[in-house]
């Protein structure tokens, strides 16, 4: 097995990788053991962790492009304008190598004409100058005139060449031995190139070239070079035709045309059309920007007027000018923004009217109540004296008269927090006292449902800066709750402090909630199941007064669940009163749910399956992993150790039954989880 510091076997070969590489920039990398199969994989990524130095690196490579890409992704107009730049671009590239390519073209084809006129010409004078030479020669001692053809050929260059300097060179070259070295008259050699100008003759003229015209009499033209004499290459056009000397002799007369006035022209074109392909995609990408402009600024109005309605300011409205499409969108963006004021208008006058209505019937009922509470307890105290059936009434007439009223202080309560007269009564509280009193208040109903309830953190003192009336409320309802709904097994109440904060998490291992029902468990009135039985005669108002409790300490109320595993339900609050909640000591998914089990059973047993976990949020941000941003606690998942919350394994009722294992005939709904 491959120790700390050695890099694993390849994937899927069975075979040790390679010896370790040799010190440098990846060396630390290769000896940390970091050096995966796959490569050096991202954080987060399956298959390992990056090594620090690589992440390190990527986050300072993406640290400067962070805010470019913000800004990317952010800005339209900015995409839009790039865009238009890109494409622009594209089609000026694209249309300077078409008109580059055109202009090429013209001018080789002007040049090619010209060439091959000029030289025509030129062939033709040479060959009138040669039969000249040779009818006009005397002849001496009765044999066949002999002209110098050494001098004559001179001669002919010079006179060829006399009328095109700068424009074309004239070049002969012997017809007869093309190995013979560039010679002169005095020489001895008659026969030797003749160039007008700085002109190599046999290093401009290919040998290629020189054969054809050997082989053939016709005019011949070829692309090369010329070489002058001090080395310089120019590219050229080169003409060549074999013709008769004023002797009859054969010989190679050849116009070499520079294109150097054609490299002008041609640079000019390029250097004409790069301006002006610059001037016209910065003038499009100016144009894009004023247009896109046009059209993002009343978007970009909408948006900030949007968010001003969400916040509240329900008069703003947008600027409309003209009649165009984007001032009809304005139009239709204020008659909609007219028509939500208006309905919101509506629903909080119809909301004050119904806050207004049952504070006052709690009122009003108060009175009446009292009165039919007096007759109720004589005629209670007085039930021993009536038959059977008359003092069982008077006994339920008891028992409904003590929900009414627990039903009218609820709703007393909720129009309390309805119109903002709830006020907070904050005082050093020892949150480990108060579970202690609740759960002595419990204890009845948990040992008529059979349920142990166990304290996990209570040892040393939990204080907070909190009002200890409604601290004490919302837990008995957390535990009533639990109990109710426990099933007769373990509930257990765990405490903790950490980070500025507090928390009591309540845990039961009962029905568990459905998907969704953490969001709506602290709806009022919601129950999610209407036919089960309530034993303590809840209200359905317990859960969001608790709500309610929580947020006026700025603290938060969340539920777990997941169906067949039980719940939890986590109380966070700031152990100073008016600071801000960043964390959780106590994780909202308890290390004993289906979940992290079958996480665990992975990890031992990667071929194993688990079911995995249902979790939900309500009172706070947070997801379903908790109520802090970034998890349950504001902290990474806490290892899962095989442990419930503070006790060693999942808890079992008191006749000794062990809790119900993982998905083992666990479907039932729980129901009446908001009961007070």
């Amino acid at each position: 097995m491959a120790g700390r510091g050695s890099v694993p076997p390849e994937a899927g070969t069975g075979r040790e990788a390679g010896p370790r590489s040799a010190p440098g920039v990846l060396g630390p990398v290769r000896r940390a053991g970091q050096l995966l199969p796959e490569g050096l994989l991202a954080e987060g990524a399956t298959g390992g962790r990056a090594h620090p130095l690589f992440r390190m690196f990527v986050r300072w490579v993406r640290r400067p492009l962070l805010p470019a890409v913000r800004l990317w992704r952010r800005n339209i107009q900015l995409r839009v304008v790039a865009a238009t730049l890109v494409m622009s671009l594209g089609v000026v590239l694209v249309l300077g190598v078409v008109v580059i390519g055109q202009v090429r073209n013209g001018l080789l084809d002007a040049k090619q004409q010209a060439a091959q006129s000029q030289a025509a010409g030129g062939f033709a004078v040479a060959r009138q100058l040669a039969d000249s030479a040779a009818s006009g020669a005397d002849p001496a001692e009765g044999g066949p005139s002999v002209v110098n053809a050494g001098a004559w050929l001179t001669q002919l260059v010079q006179q060829l060449a006399s009328g095109g300097q700068g424009v074309y060179s004239v070049v002969t070259l012997s017809s007869q031995d093309v190995t013979m070295p560039f010679a002169t008259e005095d020489a001895g050699n008659t026969r030797g190139p003749r160039a007008f100008g700085e002109v190599r003759p046999e290093q401009s003229v290919s040998q290629e070239m020189r054969r054809e015209l050997d082989a053939s009499s016709d005019t011949h033209q070829q692309y090369g070079e010329i070489v002058r004499s001090d080395g310089e290459r120019q590219p050229a056009l080169i003409i060549g035709k074999r013709l008769n000397d004023a002797n009859g002799d054969p010989y190679q007369l050849y116009y070499l045309f520079p294109f150097t006035q054609e490299e002008k022209s041609l640079a000019l074109v390029k250097g004409t059309l790069a301006t002006a392909g610059v001037f016209v995609v910065v003038l499009l990408g100016a144009i894009a920007w004023l247009v896109v402009r046009q059209v993002v600024t009343p978007v970009r109005m909408a948006a900030g007027i949007s968010e001003r309605l969400a916040a509240g300011r329900l008069q703003e409205r947008m600027k409309v000018t003209g009649e165009d499409d984007i001032a009809r969108l304005g139009e239709s963006f204020n008659k909609m923004a007219a028509s939500l004021q208006l309905k919101i208008q509506q629903l909080e006058e119809l909301s004050r009217m119904q806050r207004r209505f049952v504070s006052d019937v709690s009122h009003e009922l108060r009175t009446p109540l009292t009165t039919v509470r007096m007759a109720a307890d004589v005629i209670h105290e007085a039930r021993e004296d009536f038959d059977p059936v008359t003092a069982r009434s008077a006994e339920l007439l008891l028992g409904q008269l003590d929900r009414f009223e627990s039903l009218l202080a609820e709703l007393l309560e909720i129009s309390r927090f309805d119109a903002g007269a709830a006020a907070l009564e904050a005082a050093p509280t020892d949150l480990g006292e108060v579970v202690r009193r609740v759960v002595e208040g419990a204890q009845p109903l948990a040992d008529a449902k059979g349920s142990r309830v166990r304290i996990v953190g209570a040892d040393q003192p939990v204080m907070a800066e909190a009002d200890t009336r409604r601290v004490e409320r919302v837990l008995r309802n957390l535990v009533v709750n639990a109990i109710e709904h426990g099933e007769g097994r373990d509930v257990v109440i765990r405490l903790a402090e950490g980070e500025g904060a507090v928390a009591v998490a309540v845990r039961d291992y009962g029905v568990g909630l459905k998907p969704g029902e953490a969001q709506r468990v602290f709806n009022r009135f919601w129950r999610a199941d209407p036919a089960r039985a309530r034993t303590t005669g809840g209200t359905g108002l317990g859960l969001s007064i608790a709500i309610e409790d929580a947020r006026l300490h700025g603290g938060w109320l969340q539920a777990w669940g997941e169906p067949g595993g039980g719940s939890q339900f986590r109380l966070t609050l700031p152990c100073t009163a008016g600071e801000p909640l960043r964390a959780s000591p106590v994780p909202l998914e308890p290390v004993d749910s289906r979940r992290r089990r079958s996480a665990r059973v992975k990890a031992l047993a990667p071929s194993g399956e688990g079911a995995p976990g249902v979790a939900g949020v309500a009172g706070a941000p947070g997801g379903a992993s908790g109520g802090a941003p970034g998890g349950g606690s504001g902290r990474p998942a806490e290892p899962a150790s095989g442990q419930a919350a503070g006790a060693g394994h999942a808890p079992s009722g008191p006749s000794g039954r062990p809790a119900p294992p993982v998905g083992a005939d666990s479907e039932r709904v729980r129901g009446g989880h908001h009961e007070s």
